[in-house]
């Protein structure tokens, strides 16, 4: 089939390889358009125009999908369906209705659980158990079209906003592959989303990263694993930022009755064998803190940090 491709991040990828893998042709790549980043303002590429450049396909990157100039771009390129994967804008009705198939989005989320952004974060954030992906027949609003394929996937305990995207990437590419199958045979037949079910998360910010040591210690843990690799999650000690990158937990029940009485936000227990670790008194429980790093210096075990930086039990973070 001719596919008229739209995306712009690192999930995007697998399922453009996936795409041309099964035989399909990418007609059009439409992205969003270069940035420029950095203090040298460099333009650089979103991964999908670079691998649209790599792989010789016409792209469009418009500032704006809904004006008329780039409708009447995107509908010039005869289709057979269009694939929208993190796209980062919503399309009009003219470009949905125009492949022979219409359009299909894939979602790393089980729909109607967690339409918008960043579901991939929040389904560690909120501590679920299982997560997914999802194939959907694109309608007018946003993530609410009628569901075509989903597959389920446990969200392992050491799991991270990035190996979890990594794997739910690769889990979208293969569904999408199936789904253009099914649609092409028609034996797919579309589910129309519960919307008595449906929840909504907004985008992941920066600001989210500050660790908040009243909030429990479960919480936390999860809070550093969902915010991995961006924006990361950090407290502060003496006046500097402390980046956490692996964290655990100890239970409020293995804490001794000295360490019960600690302070939020005060260290509470400090162990140097092996890689080492700092807890943290939390509302329930303390966050045990195994690998960080201080402002200026270099990633670190809490062991490495604790040699350089002598500590006291019920010093202050935060």
């Amino acid at each position: 089939m001719n596919v008229i491709f739209m995306g712009t991040p690192d999930f995007a990828v697998p399922i453009l390889d996936a795409i041309v893998a099964a035989g399909h042709r990418i007609v059009l790549v439409v992205t969003q358009p270069d940035k420029a980043r950095g203090r040298g303002k460099k333009v650089t590429y979103s991964p999908v125009k670079e691998w649209a450049v790599e792989h010789n396909a016409p792209v469009y990157q418009p500032s704006r999908i809904r004006n008329p100039e780039s409708i009447e771009a995107v509908n010039n390129i005869p289709a057979d369906v269009g694939v929208v994967a993190a796209f980062g804008q919503i399309l009009p009705k003219e470009i949905l209705d125009h492949p022979r198939l219409g359009c299909v989005n894939v979602h790393a989320s089980l729909l109607p659980k967690y339409r918008g952004a960043a579901p991939i974060q929040w389904s560690i954030l909120n501590g679920d158990e299982y997560t997914g992906v999802t194939t959907m027949q694109m309608g007018p609003g946003l993530d609410d079209g009628d569901i075509l394929l989903q597959e389920k996937v446990k969200i392992s305990s050491d799991e991270t906003g990035g190996s979890l995207f990594d794997k739910l990437a690769d889990v979208g590419a293969s569904l999408l592959v199936k789904t253009l199958e099914g649609l092409d045979r028609g034996e797919i037949t579309p589910i129309p989303q519960d919307e008595t079910k449906a929840t909504h998360v907004g985008m992941i910010r920066k600001d989210m990263g500050k660790l908040d040591f009243s909030r429990t210690a479960v919480e936390l843990e999860r809070h550093v694993r969902g915010l991995y690799p961006w924006p990361g999650t950090y407290t502060h000690f003496e006046g500097k930022s402390l980046k956490v990158y692996k964290a655990g937990v100890i239970a409020e029940s293995e804490l001794t009755s000295g360490e019960k009485a600690g302070q939020i936000g005060t260290i509470v227990r400090i162990s140097t064998e092996g890689d080492g670790s700092i807890a943290v008194r939390c509302s329930d429980g303390a966050l045990q803190i195994f690998t960080l790093q201080l402002e200026g210096k270099k990633q670190m075990s809490a062991s490495a940090f604790l040699n350089g930086h002598p500590i006291e039990i019920g010093e202050q973070l935060g």
